[in-house]
C-alpha cells in the first residue's frame, strides 16, 4: 500500500463516484435559496474560490450548521485513572473521524438510527472532521451535532483543507488559490476564521498533498497560517506531507524539512502536526528532540496510525510511542476510528467493537492486557473529564436510538440520531469492582427516561457491586441535591445506593441510600448531599448490595444540582421558513425558526406536532435556534397542524410552548408510498452504509450503498408506518434496479402485515421463482406493521439479500 493512500482513500472514492463535477457550495442567489428553504440543509463544503463567496448571511443551510455547545474545561486526576498504566499529561490523541461524505451530510442528524455515534470521547483530545474530495470540495466544515457532542466533552474539532495528488484529481491551482492574496490579507483565511467562529468549532486540518509546489508556495502557505492565528487565534493542525522546499515528501517524523510549519523561528505556524504512518522509534526520538529544541512539546505531535481498514486489528509500535516505564514519546494521532461501525454488522456489535478499541478486550479500562496487539487505548491515555460544574445531569443518552421518550413517556416511535443530544458517556465504561460476581452494565436501547437509551445493570447478585461512571470536580453546597431516577421489574427494593467520593480521599465512596421502587414505571429519588457542604466531588457512582439471582434496574437519570429543578423562559417568535412536499397533500418537510429564551440556562430545545388527541408527537431538538424538520405527516384530511417548541432547562425542567401553524393545500393523496422514510428494521445489514432505511429513503441511483443488504441466516426487513393504513400493493426493488446483476434479484419472498405488534403475520403476497428487477403486488388490506420476508435472495448461492426500495402504497 502506497503511504499516502489512508489519507485519499475517501477522496478517491468520492472523486471516481462524482467524477469531474465540480459543485461549489457558495453563497446561493435568491432564487436558489427560495426554492432550498423548506429541504434538508447539509453541512458545508467549499473549493478556494468559492468559499470567498461565502456569507451566512446569504446561505440557507448556514444557520443550521450552528453549535451552541461552548468548549467545557476539563478535568484529570491522576489518582482516579483507571488503568495505573494510563497517564495524564503526557501522549494525546487526535482522531480524523469521516461522519459522513463531503457532500449530502446533514446538519441535525436524521431518522436514521444507523450512525456513528462516538461514546469515548473521554480519551480524546482533538477530533478532526475529515472529508473534502477534488470532486466535490476541499473545504469541508464539521456538522454541528459533532462539534455539539465534541465540545460537551471539552474535545476540540477541526474541519478539513484537503488538497489531493493530481492522480486523485489535485489541482496545483487550488493550492495557489488558497494562498491569493489581497493587500496584506489573505482571502480564503479569513473565511476560515469566519467560518470557525460563526459554526462555533476550533480550527483547521490542514492536509496538502498536491506535488509541484515550490518553495514560494510552501512559505505562503506558512505566512497564511500564521495570518490567522495573528487574526483570530485559530487553531491548525499540520499533515506531515508538503515540505519547506514544496515538495511533497512524507517525513515520518519532525525534521528540519517539515518543521517550518510547526514553529517557524520565533512565529507559532500551527498548534500540531499529525506525522505520516511509517514512523519509527529512531524517528520519533530525534521528533521529540527536535520538538523541544523549538520550544514546543512533543506531545503537540500526533503520531499516526491507520485502521480504516482492519481497526483494532492493526499492527503498532506501542512500546516506541508509549515506553514502558518512561515518559510518552509523542502524541497518538488516530486515522478513521469509525471502522468500528464501518465495520459492524448491526448496533450491538459495533458497540462491542468500539469498546474493544477503546478499552481493550475485556471491556473494563481498569482490566488492560498491556501484551495483547492491540490493549486498548485507555491502557495508555488516561479518562480526563468535562464534568466540573453544576448541574450535572445524564441520561445515559447516546444520540441515538429507535424511538424518543420525554420524561419518561414515549413521543416518538422510529429510529434516530442527532448527536447534539447526545449526554456526556460515563467516564469509566465499564469499571466494577466486587468480591463475588461482577454485575454488567449496559447501554440498553429497549426502555429511556429521556432520549432513546438508558443504562441497565443486570447480572447475578452475590456481593456488593460498586460501578464507577464518572469523574468530577463539583463543589457541594448547602442546596446540593442528587437525584436518580430509576426503573425496576417489579415493586420492592432497589438493593441500590449512589455512591460518591470527594477530592480529599478520591478512592474513597460515600454511599446514600436509594430506597424501594413504589411500582415499575420511572421513579425519582431525591438525595440529600448537604452534609457533604463544602468538600468537592471527585466521582459519581453506584452501589448495589444484595442478593438476587437475576438482578435487573434501570438508571433513566443522575442530576446533581443546587437548589431546584429550574424552569426555562419559553422561546418566543416561532416561524416556518419554508415548507417542501415531501409527498403533496400528505407530508412536508419544515425549516423553524425562533428566538432563543433568555436566561442563557437552556440546554435544548425540543420541537413537537399537537395531534387531535391532545398529545404530541416529537419532531425533533436542537439546542440551536433553527431546526429541519424532516417530515410532517398531515393526520386524515386536517387543514392545518399546531407545532410547539419548548425549552429544557439544564436541570431538565420545561418552558411554556412557542407555537404556529403549518397549514396544508389541496386533499391528501389517494395513493402514496406510505412506507416512504418511514422507521424501518431489519434482521441485520452487510455493512454500516447498508442498513434498512436504505430500503425506505426513495432512492435507487445512489450507487450499490443505497440498499438494504443483509447475510443473516433469516432474513427479514420490517416497516412501521405509524399508524393502520389502507392499503393497495406494494412494490419490491430488487438489485437490477439499483444497477446491480440480475443474478442477484431476490428469487423467493413473502410480504406479511399486521395492525399490533402482538398481533400475528399475515401474509398476503408469496412469491417463487422471481427474476425481475422490480416486482408489483396488487392486495386489498389494513396494517401499520408491512414486512419482506426472503427465503432466497438471489438466483445463484449467493447470500446476499439486496433490495432498493421496499414501498407500501395506499392511503
Amino acid at each position: 500500500m502506497s503511504r499516502r493512500l489512508p489519507l485519499l482513500l475517501s477522496a478517491a472514492l468520492a472523486t471516481a463516484a462524482l467524477g469531474a463535477v465540480t459543485p461549489a457550495h457558495a453563497a446561493p442567489s435568491p432564487a436558489v435559496a427560495a426554492a432550498a428553504s423548506g429541504t434538508q440543509p447539509y453541512a458545508s463544503y467549499w473549493y478556494p474560490n468559492t468559499i470567498l463567496n461565502w456569507d451566512p448571511a446569504t446561505d440557507p443551510d448556514a444557520r443550521f450548521n450552528r453549535s451552541r455547545v461552548p468548549l467545557q474545561p476539563r478535568t484529570a486526576d491522576p489518582a482516579l485513572a483507571a488503568n495505573p498504566n494510563a497517564r495524564t499529561g503526557e501522549g494525546r490523541i487526535a482522531s480524523l473521524v469521516s461522519f459522513g461524505p463531503t457532500s449530502n451530510n446533514p446538519s441535525q442528524g436524521s431518522a436514521d438510527p444507523n450512525y456513528y455515534a462516538f461514546g469515548y470521547w473521554q480519551y480524546v483530545d482533538k477530533l478532526v472532521f475529515w472529508g473534502g474530495s477534488a470532486g466535490e470540495g476541499l473545504i469541508l466544515a464539521p456538522n454541528p451535532t459533532v462539534i455539539d457532542a465534541a465540545h460537551r466533552n471539552g474535545v476540540k474539532v477541526y474541519g478539513t483543507v484537503f488538497f489531493p495528488p493530481a492522480a486523485y484529481g489535485g489541482q496545483l491551482q487550488w493550492v495557489r488559490d488558497f494562498v491569493q492574496k489581497s493587500g496584506n490579507r489573505y482571502p480564503v483565511a479569513d473565511k476560515l476564521a469566519q467560518a470557525a467562529q460563526y459554526y462555533g468549532f476550533d480550527g483547521w486540518f490542514i492536509n496538502q498533498e498536491t506535488g509541484g509546489g515550490d518553495q514560494a508556495l510552501a512559505t505562503e502557505l506558512r505566512n497564511l497560517m500564521q495570518y490567522t492565528k495573528a487574526q483570530s487565534g485559530t487553531d491548525f493542525m499540520w499533515y506531515d506531507a508538503m515540505t519547506a522546499s514544496g515538495a511533497v515528501n512524507w517525513q515520518n517524523a519532525l525534521t528540519s524539512a517539515n518543521s517550518p510549519f510547526l514553529q517557524d523561528g520565533s512565529k507559532r505556524t500551527s498548534d500540531s502536526m499529525f506525522l505520516n504512518f511509517d514512523w519509527t522509534a529512531g524517528g520519533l526520538n530525534s521528533s521529540r528532540t527536535l520538538a523541544r529544541q523549538l520550544g514546543r512539546s512533543e506531545y503537540e505531535l500526533y503520531s499516526g496510525i491507520d485502521t480504516e481498514a482492519n481497526g483494532y486489528n492493526t499492527s503498532v509500535g506501542w512500546n516506541t510511542l508509549f515506553p514502558p516505564g518512561k515518559p510518552h514519546t509523542t502524541s497518538l494521532g488516530l486515522y478513521r476510528p469509525e471502522w468500528t461501525w464501518k465495520s459492524a454488522t448491526d448496533r450491538a456489535d459495533f458497540y462491542a467493537k468500539d469498546s474493544r478499541y477503546w478499552v481493550g478486550a475485556n471491556g473494563d479500562p481498569s482490566r488492560i492486557d498491556l501484551s495483547s496487539g492491540w490493549p486498548g487505548l485507555a491502557g495508555y491515555v488516561a479518562e480526563s473529564s468535562p464534568i466540573t460544574a453544576k448541574p450535572f445531569v445524564t441520561n445515559f443518552n447516546t444520540g441515538q436510538g429507535d424511538f424518543y421518550n420525554a420524561a419518561g413517556t414515549r413521543v416518538a416511535t422510529g429510529g434516530w440520531n442527532n448527536l447534539s443530544l447526545q449526554d456526556v458517556p460515563p467516564t469509566y465504561r465499564w469499571v466494577v469492582d466486587s468480591a463475588g460476581s461482577r454485575l454488567s452494565p449496559s447501554v440498553d436501547f429497549t426502555d429511556s427516561y429521556q432520549g432513546g437509551s438508558s443504562l441497565r445493570l443486570t447480572g447475578t447478585l452475590d456481593a456488593t457491586n460498586t460501578v464507577r461512571l464518572y469523574e468530577t470536580s463539583l463543589p457541594v453546597t448547602a442546596t446540593t441535591k442528587l437525584d436518580l431516577v430509576t426503573k425496576t421489574p417489579a415493586a420492592g427494593p432497589t438493593k441500590l445506593k449512589a455512591a460518591v467520593s470527594f477530592t480529599d480521599a478520591p478512592g474513597s465512596f460515600t454511599t446514600l441510600d436509594v430506597g424501594a421502587d413504589s411500582g415499575t414505571g420511572w421513579e425519582r429519588h431525591t438525595l440529600d448531599l448537604s452534609p457533604y457542604a463544602g468538600r468537592t466531588i471527585a466521582q459519581i457512582g453506584l452501589q448495589v448490595a444484595g442478593s438476587d439471582p437475576a438482578y435487573d434496574l434501570r438508571v433513566g437519570q443522575v442530576a446533581l444540582y443546587d437548589g431546584t429543578t429550574e424552569t426555562p423562559a419559553a422561546p418566543g417568535g416561532l416561524t416556518v421558513l419554508g415548507a417542501s412536499d415531501v409527498t403533496p397533500g400528505s407530508s412536508q418537510s419544515l425549516r423553524l425558526s425562533w428566538t432563543a429564551a433568555p436566561g442563557g440556562n437552556v440546554h435544548h430545545y425540543e420541537v413537537y406536532r399537537r395531534n387531535a388527541d391532545g398529545s404530541r408527537t416529537f419532531l425533533g431538538a436542537t439546542p440551536n435556534d433553527a431546526y429541519f424538520v424532516g417530515r410532517l405527516d398531515r393526520a386524515g384530511a386536517e387543514t392545518s397542524t399546531t407545532l410547539d417548541v419548548e425549552a429544557v432547562s439544564t436541570t431538565y425542567g420545561r418552558s411554556t410552548s412557542a407555537s404556529t401553524t403549518v397549514s396544508w393545500n389541496g386533499s391528501p393523496s389517494t395513493s402514496t408510498n406510505l412506507a416512504l422514510n418511514r422507521p424501518a428494521t431489519a434482521s441485520g445489514q452487510c455493512n454500516a452504509d447498508e442498513g434498512p432505511s436504505k430500503a425506505v429513503n426513495g432512492s435507487v441511483s445512489g450507487g450499490t450503498s443505497d440498499k438494504w443488504c443483509t447475510l443473516t441466516s433469516a432474513k427479514w426487513l420490517e416497516v412501521d408506518l405509524g399508524s393502520a393504513k389502507r392499503l393497495s400493493k406494494f412494490v419490491v426493488k430488487h438489485a437490477q434496479a439499483g444497477g446491480e446483476s440480475a443474478a442477484y434479484n431476490t428469487r423467493d419472498f413473502s410480504v406479511q402485515v399486521r395492525s399490533n405488534p402482538t398481533d400475528p403475520w399475515t401474509t398476503v403476497a408469496d412469491v417463487t421463482g422471481n427474476t425481475a428487477g422490480t416486482t408489483t403486488h396488487p392486495v386489498n388490506t389494513t396494517a401499520r406493521y408491512v414486512r419482506l420476508v426472503i427465503t432466497k435472495p438471489t438466483q445463484n448461492t449467493d447470500p446476499a439479500a439486496r433490495i432498493y426500495e421496499f414501498e407500501a402504497w395506499g392511503a
